[in-house]
């Protein structure tokens, strides 16, 4: 899969469409970029846009809408809630696949580079591209903001990364850097700006100051009035929602509003969101009201309504989860999106993809599948009703099974991608050579990997399935026993297609070590494949 950066610029200007629709004009009609979001803020007066691409061409997106910002939006003339330093006020570059936070840091200095050199003005660098530790903090490099600019370039401790320290008063400055995703996040309370605030200080990481931190770590907040709406909001960023989650924040400003009095009315997100900060939010809820829920769609909508996604407006999850909007432009030829006829006849076809690893990923899948089956077939059922917290536990691993089953049914048949690329290397030289034998052999290491993936994902199903055999339906055994050998074939195909792949691996220690473990994963997939076959047999 292609290299894909995310840019998140924000801009100074909320309120003019004609602005905002010329800034998103230069961003999708450049090359390579794809502009997935627009969110627009009349009283921060700031809009927010999200586009993604490869490095080089988010690069010239991002400057692409920066000329246009310098033609049209005047810092003397911006009034706004939230905290801004300039035109373009902050561009970072985020990591979304096959792309390394360095190489961010790379396009955040090239951007920052061209920025400063093309329009003359000051560019600072935060986070991850940070060249200081005081810099790293996107608040800290916008202390004072705007308004305190004139002076703040005055100050050596101050001078830009990029750029002379000149104060460009229809422009201000430009910060630009490198970060995992940031989420940002309000919540909506009926109550004043200070009182909002006053809940900010409390849960933000900076608290008040060095002697009255905050509860939770990687966040920052404030409180401010929105006019359009008649109530205040506590404007929150997730700088990294595996340590602060979106369910953490709002229960922390919910704890607090009650002790004052204050009506939370739901939340709202600003731009767009992964996968994964929704799901975590989901699993906090079905935990603490004992819930059972497998469908990813319905795990969604109860974190929606718990957190009150939808209080302003409606929340629409294929138009603001990243995943959803980011698809391979091949994604609709993909193997698992075709029926099972052309699946089958795809294989039958004279090609070597889709092959045997497909094919075990298939058939491990249906394994899976089945399992699940028969413990929703086990569960809710009143003559199993005494079961139902085994079941609980069992049906999920299958259910999610399927899912990472299903990816490697594609996978295996794009294993060969790397290895591909390098027979294309040039080799006319023995340097070059060199590079090419190298560039192969970590080639085969990755594919070697997708096979042997599969065989560690499958083996994570014999305990629950053995489970399942001892307590499932009596009259789902036949299914289970077509499971067992399903999950030991897809462990089998991945066993053959790691072995023949070692033999051009000239890593002697790699080879061995590879070798051995895969036949430990095909000898643990047989024994417990009998284990389960014989506790079915037993139950007939």
């Amino acid at each position: 899969m292609s290299k894909l950066v995310e840019c998140v610029p924000n801009f100074s200007e909320g309120r003019n469409k004609e602005i905002i629709d010329a800034l998103a004009a230069a961003i999708s009609q450049t090359g390579g970029c794809r502009l997935l979001d627009v969110d627009p803020g009349p009283s921060t007066n700031r809009t927010v846009f999200t586009f993604v691409g490869n490095p080089e061409a988010v690069i010239e997106g991002a400057l692409n809408a920066a000329r246009v910002a310098f033609q049209m939006i005047d810092m003397r003339k911006h009034k706004g809630e939230h905290p801004r330093m300039g035109a373009l006020d902050v561009c970072p570059f985020i990591p979304v696949r096959n792309v390394t936070m360095e190489e961010c840091v790379t396009c955040a200095n090239r951007f920052a580079k061209r920025l400063s050199e093309e329009l003359h003005v000051p560019v600072y660098l935060y986070g991850e591209a940070a060249r200081s530790e005081s810099r790293r903090s996107l608040p800290a490099v916008r202390a004072g903001e705007y308004e305190g600019l004139h002076t703040k370039l005055q100050s050596p401790e101050w001078a830009p990364d990029y750029g002379k320290p000149i104060f460009i008063p229809s422009w201000g400055a430009s910060v630009c850097g490198a970060r995992k995703f940031l989420i940002a996040y309000n919540v909506n309370l009926l109550t004043t700006k200070e009182l909002a605030h006053r809940i900010a200080l409390n849960i933000r990481e900076g608290g008040r100051g060095k002697e009255q931190p905050g509860r939770l770590k990687k966040i920052q907040a404030l409180g401010w009035f929105l006019e359009e709406e008649n109530l205040a909001q506590i404007s929150v960023n997730l700088l990294d929602y595996e340590i602060s989650s979106l369910h953490m924040v709002y229960e922390e400003i919910c704890k607090d509003a009650k002790e004052l009095n204050l009506p939370v009315l739901g939340s709202q997100l600003v731009g767009l969101i992964p996968l994964q900060a929704l799901m975590d939010s989901a699993e906090f809820y079905i935990k603490q009201e004992n819930l059972f829920i497998l469908e990813e769609e319905h795990k969604l909508r109860l974190a929606i309504n718990r957190l009150g996604l939808d209080s302003l407006s409606p929340f629409e999850p294929r138009k603001r989860i990243i995943e959803y909007l980011v698809q391979d432009d091949c994604s609709e030829h993909a193997l698992v999106k075709q029926t099972v006829e052309a699946f089958v006849r795809s294989v039958r076809a004279r090609s070597a993809t889709p092959g045997g690893g497909s094919v075990s990923a298939a058939v491990a899948a249906m394994g899976a599948a089945l399992g699940c089956m028969v413990g929703q077939m086990t569960y809710g059922k009143r003559q199993f009703e005494s079961l139902d917290g085994v079941m609980r536990a069992l049906i999920p691993p299958f259910h999610t099974a399927v899912d990472q089953l299903l990816c490697a049914v594609d996978a295996d048949s794009n294993a060969f991608g790397s290895y591909l690329a390098a027979l294309k290397l040039p080799k006319g030289t023995a340097e070059e050579q060199q590079k090419r034998s190298s560039a192969l052999q970590e080639g085969l290491k990755e594919a070697i990997g997708v096979p042997l993936r599969l065989a560690e994902k499958i083996n994570t199903l014999w305990q629950p399935l053995l489970e399942l055999s001892k307590h499932g339906n009596i009259a789902c055994i036949s299914d289970l026993q077509v499971a067992a050998k399903a999950l030991e074939t897809g462990v089998s195909g991945a066993y053959f297609n790691v072995l023949i792949n070692l033999k051009e691996i000239h890593d002697a220690e790699f080879k061995m070590k590879t070798q051995n473990k895969v036949s430990q994963l095909l000898d643990e997939a047989k024994r417990c494949m009998e284990s389960v076959l014989r506790e079915c047999k037993a139950r007939v």
